[in-house]
């Protein structure tokens, strides 16, 4: 990775995105993008697509969503702590201790999750983020109003760190890193001939209600789309291997399987892993995915879907760690399988069965 997508990608980790409030993250993704792009779209609903070759018949949607989970102000009692509710999947034991930004509609200002001393009976048992809040400083419902109100958001404050030169470790890895990789993949292809429209996406709302990625997918109308996002790595203590696939960080992209996923889309990014020599791991999703290609796949007459993940470490925790080397085989991957793809191809299962003939 050389440096100018690292200072990226870090100025992306740096900069909070809670779902619903992504747009300071959608402009400095669109102001990396737009060098390379043949063109930019925007949505109603925030999100920021690069497009390769817009006049091709045949179109492909790459989705990784830019959000990130939060905290929102619930109420504010008279001495002018924050109580709050969850703003997509946030673990109350992760949040215990933590400082937070808290992006009031006034400013921006530090809190911290406050927890009753263990001396004077700690938290116990099961609890949840009603039991919690957050310590800003103030001495006064009034004075707290001032600055912050019910509804504003807020986000774990943690400084993203490289692990041994190898791992790099951050809040909202899921998924600042698909919407990375997205970019990554339109900056490779515009280097090469295609003969395929490609529309990168960085979405919103994953977190919360994937609405972003129904809106993108139902203006683009691709051929179809590939939802790039993370899912949980096994290679750490503490995991129930027999419940889940096994997963590890530098063991290469995670293709989706289940009912879902288009096996077609499967078997041009299993050639393209092949042709590379990138080792590819797998997961289940039976049902649904529980990501954007979820909604993507529903919008118009249908759109088949697939789904790329980046193996991660502690999902929804102010720690998450992902690999290096694992999001520049995925980057490979898609660049590969996405050059390779002429727009003569044919979706239908069917197509090749003799006995439709």
């Amino acid at each position: 990775m050389a440096d100018k997508q690292y200072d990226f990608l870090m100025d992306l980790l740096h900069t909070p995105s809670p779902s619903s409030m992504e747009m300071e993250i959608q402009k400095k993704w669109i102001h990396y993008v737009k060098e390379f792009a043949d063109e930019i779209r925007t949505d109603h609903v925030g999100n920021a697509i690069a497009v390769l070759n817009p006049a091709a018949p045949f179109k492909v949607l790459l989705a990784g969503h830019c959000d990130e989970i939060g905290l929102m102000i619930q109420r504010i009692d008279e001495r002018g702590f924050l109580f709050f509710e969850k703003m997509g999947g946030v673990n109350p034991k992760a949040a215990v201790g933590m400082r937070v930004t808290v992006l009031g509609y006034q400013e921006t200002f530090t809190g911290v999750v406050g927890v009753n001393a263990q001396h004077l009976g700690g938290i116990k048992g099961d609890f949840d983020v009603q039991d919690l809040y957050i310590d800003c400083g103030f001495q006064s419902k009034g004075e707290a109003l001032r600055k912050v109100q019910v509804g504003d958001l807020c986000v774990f404050k943690t400084e993203p760190e490289i692990l041994q030169d190898r791992y790099i470790s951050a809040r909202g890895l899921d998924n600042r890193t698909g919407a990375f990789m997205v970019a990554e993949v339109i900056r490779r292809l515009s280097e090469k001939g295609l003969s395929i429209g490609v529309y990168g996406a960085s979405t919103v709302n994953e977190e919360t209600n994937m609405g972003g990625a129904y809106f993108a997918a139902a203006g683009i109308e691709p051929d179809f789309a590939i939802a790039m996002d993370v899912t949980f790595a096994t290679d750490h203590p503490n995991v129930n291997t027999k419940k889940q696939v096994e997963v590890e960080l530098e063991g290469g992209p995670v293709l989706a399987k289940g009912a879902p996923i288009h096996r077609k889309i499967n078997q041009w990014l299993k050639k393209a892993a092949k042709e590379k020599d990138i080792p590819l791991q797998y997961e289940l999703t039976p049902k649904a995915t529980s990501t954007d290609a979820d909604k993507m796949r529903y919008t118009g007459k249908g759109v088949p879907v697939a789904l790329v993940s980046l193996p991660l470490r502690y999902m929804h925790s102010p720690v998450e760690t992902v690999s290096k080397k694992d999001m520049e085989m995925e980057i490979e991957l898609l660049v590969t399988m996405l050059e390779n793809i002429t727009g003569k191809e044919n979706l239908n299962p069917l197509y090749d069965e003799k006995w439709i003939m």
